[in-house]
């Protein structure tokens, strides 16, 4: 999808005077790649609500409802400070303002955009490595398959797989992005002949200040990407051969992106540094990093045949500062940086897929890392990605599926939006945000909350919930949090004072009413003007 490419016509006679006409022929990457982008499109709008897809739709709610100062993205707290609110959720927030879908419609929409932005992102960044036509084909192939046995389903992770659920997330966007702010580094660093660009003074300086834009932006969008996007910049900065008189212009990158982070309204990108509050839940990125990426590792020969070639090749330098990331975050405990795994992956199989790319004929070892690699694709796609396009009505064998969650449209659509519930469901907690819906206690952390508060609310859950509770003690805890709802699974028991008022025939679980909305009258009706959810 980077471009069409040009080819004359044999011209005869009075029309060769004039050199005849011009015949847009498409590349091959522009078919392939419009094709992968209409079924990847179709896989993804299957897939019903799950994982981090409620907590993002509750970003969009928490805009469309106060884009300046929206609240907190899960509770009935104030949002300041909240890493959530990047340029793209507000940007997300505006349109829903706008045209008045959910929350949850907005993200859906964002995944074929999303996947627009990555597909083109790929292809402009190998055109810059390589003028081969079938490279990005093949990049893009070894990218959603050379992955492991073991599904590997986190926001930034783009397997086959996880893209049917995660391409209407911030990392999908902040990813394609950072392919396009690599392309823009390779070609500020190299001529197409692989030669130095010109310099032009300061007023050479421009390029450099927009790709400084371009880096801050995804800094903003989503943060732990950026550190995958500002490696790359900094190989191809690296890879030039005269890299001490560019050293005004690249300090006019980093600086143009340090300052774009630092003067976003709605939270501090800066304060994260060092911030450890999830990294326990990435501590499994590197306990089951061997099942989840080792197909990956058919690229280490294509990336050794480049490091020979040219020790300054970006890629090699790309992955091997990659490495020295995620083993800081392995030794430093900050597991958190293992989320750029995905991206580290990104110069094997690009390396491979340019290695292959190369016209016949081939010898003997070219030809034995093709039928591995081949191999390497049929296992992936076999073992854990088939599933994403093949479904389950045609499917003959029986291929892994992608989640499908439960629905709450049935509990949603008796709330008031802004209503606080009380569950502690692994469902309900992820996924009833995402409609509007405020929770007593967030699942996850927020640089805008405090992490102590986030576990006393925890604690209130379990002790409303706990069987041995008194009547008082869950009164007490509905008037503190204002709870109108209580979402409850099968086996929890409905508590005395409570008012069923509806339940999922798919999963048990039980709706009911406690305490009175937010305006009620004193007689505990609603007034009319409340909104409901749905």
């Amino acid at each position: 999808m980077s471009g069409a490419l040009l080819t004359r016509r044999a011209c005869h006679g009075a029309t060769a005077l004039g050199g005849g006409g011009r015949r847009r022929r498409p590349t091959p990457y522009l078919v392939l790649g419009g094709l992968f982008w209409l079924v990847m499109s179709l896989a993804y709008w299957r897939v019903p609500m799950c994982c981090d897809f409620g907590q993002h739709a509750a970003v969009v709610e928490r805009l469309k409802e106060n884009l300046l100062h929206p609240a907190h993205p899960m509770a009935d707290l104030p949002g300041e400070g909240s890493a959530y609110y990047s340029p793209y959720a507000v940007a997300q927030g505006l349109f829903a303002e706008v045209t008045g879908l959910a929350g949850w419609q907005v993200v859906k929409l964002a995944g074929p955009l999303n996947l627009l932005v990555l597909l083109t992102g790929i292809g402009r960044f190998v055109r810059v490595l390589t003028p081969r036509p079938w490279a990005p084909v093949l990049a893009l192939l070894a990218m959603v398959l050379l992955w492991g046995t073991r599904m590997a389903w986190w926001s930034g992770y783009l397997g086959l797989m996880s893209m049917t659920g995660n391409l209407g997330y911030p990392s999908t966007f902040a990813i394609g992005l950072t392919f396009w702010a690599w392309a823009w580094a390779g070609t500020l660093t190299r001529d197409a002949r692989g030669g130095l660009m010109p310099y032009a003074g300061l007023g050479g300086l421009w390029p450099y200040v927009g790709l400084g834009g371009l880096c801050g932006l995804i800094l903003l969008v989503h943060p732990i990407s950026s550190v995958g996007a500002v490696i790359g910049v900094v190989a191809f900065a690296a890879s030039g051969r005269a890299v001490g008189r560019r050293a005004l212009c690249w300090t006019a990158t980093a600086l143009t992106a340090a300052v774009i982070g630092a003067v976003w309204p709605y939270y501090s990108v800066f304060s994260l540094v060092g911030d450890a509050s999830v990294d326990w839940i990435h501590r499994q990125l590197y306990t089951e990093l061997p099942q989840r990426f080792w197909l990956a590792l058919l690229g280490l020969p294509a990336l050794w045949l480049r490091f020979r070639r040219d020790r300054r090749d970006p890629l090699v330098l790309m992955f091997a500062l990659d490495c020295a990331v995620v083993a800081y975050g392995w030794v430093s405990g900050h597991y958190t940086y293992g989320r750029i795994l995905g991206l580290t992956l990104v110069p094997l199989q690009f390396a491979l897929a340019i290695e292959l790319a190369a016209p016949r004929a081939w010898g003997w070892r070219r030809g034995a890392l093709a039928g591995a690699a081949a191999l390497g694709a049929c296992v992936g796609f076999f073992q854990i990605q088939a599933g994403a396009v093949v479904p389950r009505a045609l499917d003959p064998i029986g291929f892994d599926q992608p989640p499908r969650w439960p629905g709450y449209g049935w509990a949603v659509g008796h709330m008031h939006r802004g209503d606080v519930v009380l569950t502690n469901g692994y469902y309900p907690t992820r996924s009833v945000p995402g409609y509007g819906a405020n929770l007593v206690a967030p699942a996850w952390p927020d640089a805008s909350l405090d992490e102590d508060v986030r576990n006393r609310r925890l604690a209130a859950v379990r002790t409303y919930l706990d069987p041995g509770s008194t009547r008082a003690e869950r009164t007490a805890i509905v008037r503190r949090y204002d709870v109108r709802w209580l979402l409850l699974s099968r086996d929890q028991r409905v508590p005395s004072e409570a008012v069923v008022m509806g339940w999922s025939p798919r999963t048990g679980e039980v709706l009911a009413r406690v305490g009175a909305p937010k305006g009620a009258d004193r007689d505990g009706s609603t007034p009319t003007n409340a909104p409901l959810i749905g």
